[in-house]
């Protein structure tokens, strides 16, 4: 039995964002709890070369919303990027989690054989069929970019488990 494309990604993108707002209100409420601006989460890099959380928060939104717009061939909506805080990248998820609540399953299912050409940096793209793409592209970028923002508030001190990775506010 096979599954099919929706149901490989609609439900993760969605659960695993709500999850990422989740571990926002967490860290909203430490940074309340300690009396500090959260702005100092929001630019933390875990290494000078790495991007700050808030672009870690914004790829994983772009990773699902425009995966999913490569596979079904419907337009992706664009976003500013300009969000700074805590509120203002929950305002995107959020965004991000209402355009996916729009896209029909029938537009996703039977894209697996369908050529999708995506940039790879600034000047190269790569071409992958959809369920390759789906699997070893889309997902596992979209999973990097969830796991590092994770990873920076767990290391902010921000309590925040494994229960709050996977269930989020259903934890």
């Amino acid at each position: 039995m096979t599954i099919s494309m929706s149901s490989a990604s609609l439900p993760i993108y969605t659960s695993m964002l709500s999850n990422l707002s989740h571990l926002l209100d967490k860290a909203q409420a430490h940074a309340d709890a300690k009396k500090f601006d959260a702005l100092a989460l929001t630019q933390f890099r875990m290494a000078p070369d790495m991007l700050p959380f808030t672009r870690q928060v914004l790829i994983a939104c772009d990773a699902a919303k425009n995966g999913v717009a490569r596979m079904s061939g419907l337009e992706a909506p664009k976003f500013e990027d300009n969000e700074t805080t805590l509120v203002e990248l929950k305002a995107r998820i959020d965004k991000t989690l209402a355009w996916l609540a729009t896209v029909p399953a029938d537009k996703l299912d039977g894209t697996e054989d369908k050529d999708i050409t995506f940039p790879v940096g600034p000047d190269a793209t790569r071409t992958m069929k959809g369920e390759a793409f789906l699997k070893h592209w889309s997902l596992p970028n979209f999973f990097f970019h969830i796991t590092m923002a994770y990873a920076m508030l767990r290391h902010n001190g921000v309590e925040i488990g494994k229960r709050d990775y996977l269930l989020g506010s259903r934890a």
